[in-house]
């Protein structure tokens, strides 16, 4: 069973050619060239059809996201990374969720607005952004205003984001390792810096610095970074691309959330949650470069 609607043709042409670069699979990074029309998975484990684990307004997101109606979440199961402290795994790693079609997805939008959200925040949806993308433009048509969030991991590829021009709004990645080898080792991702770094160059061509109207956010950039006990993330140079290559009035969230979950117990370095002083010292050295750093 195929999730594309059998009028492909009255979408865009960015959404058939999302389609086409998922058979064979070259969506990500990964480029697993599997056949996901026939049922065929790769590293993220999900075929043609999106899976979704749950639909709803969340308010643990940043402020300039939530406002007074929470921000519209749409968590995907499947990821293309795979990260070994992963605190959302059941989702990410075991993919528990409910296959969903366009149409439905796309309905699920529209409902999201109708409870006074916020925005529409896709969680993890790099893997099946033809789905999204498709959801979005046929929402459209069905009254939806809201902006699109795009929450990813930063394990993205530019050629996709490329098609995904014009249908976000807000880009919100991760980057999570300026480091080879701790990408590899935690996320078995070893060229995850040199993607990531590319990938939020082209996310901010898009669509800028993050613009914020009456306390929430309507179009732009904001990045998230984690940081890992004895800087595994490498942090500082992180900070340093995107003070330097990105924009000095680039929107950064320094989360102090990290905690051993998932796999992380059987790893000594990041068995512990960083100190206070190591989660600060980032903090200042973005606030040093001129970053926005919200609190």
């Amino acid at each position: 069973m195929t999730s594309l609607p059998t009028n492909v043709g009255s979408f865009s042409k960015s959404v058939q050619q999302l389609w086409e670069r998922m058979n064979p699979c070259t969506l990500c990074p990964r480029m697993c060239k599997v056949n996901r029309s026939k049922g065929e998975t790769g590293f993220c484990g999900i075929g043609d059809m999106a899976m979704v684990s749950s639909v709803g307004p969340h308010f643990g997101e940043e402020s300039v996201l939530v406002g007074s109606g929470g921000s519209g979440t749409i968590f995907f199961a499947g990821c293309n990374l795979g990260c070994i402290f992963c605190q959302n795994f059941d989702i990410s790693h075991h993919r528990n969720g409910r296959q969903i079609t366009i149409e439905q997805l796309a309905q699920s939008m529209v409902e999201v607005q109708s409870y006074g959200c916020s925005n529409i925040n896709f969680v993890t949806p790099t893997h099946v952004v033809p789905a999204i993308a498709a959801a979005i433009e046929s929402a459209r048509k069905s009254g939806l205003t809201l902006p699109i969030v795009y929450n990813t991991g930063g394990y993205d590829l530019v050629e996709t984001l490329k098609l995904l021009a014009g249908l976000v709004d807000i880009y919100m990645p991760d980057m999570k390792y300026s480091d080879s080898e701790a990408a590899r080792q935690l996320s078995a991702a070893p060229d995850y810096p040199e993607v990531n770094f590319a990938a939020v160059k082209e996310m901010h061509r898009q669509v800028g610095d993050l613009q914020v109207e009456k306390g929430l956010a309507t179009r732009g950039l904001l990045v998230r970074h984690l940081v890992l006990p004895e800087n595994l993330a490498g942090s500082f140079k992180i900070i340093d691309f995107l003070a330097e290559e990105i924009s000095r009035s680039t929107t950064i969230n320094v989360m102090d959330q990290y905690r051993p979950c998932f796999k992380a117990f059987e790893h000594s370095e990041i068995n512990r949650r960083p100190s206070r002083q190591e989660i600060e010292s980032v903090r200042q050295y973005a606030i040093g470069k001129g970053l926005n750093v919200l609190w």
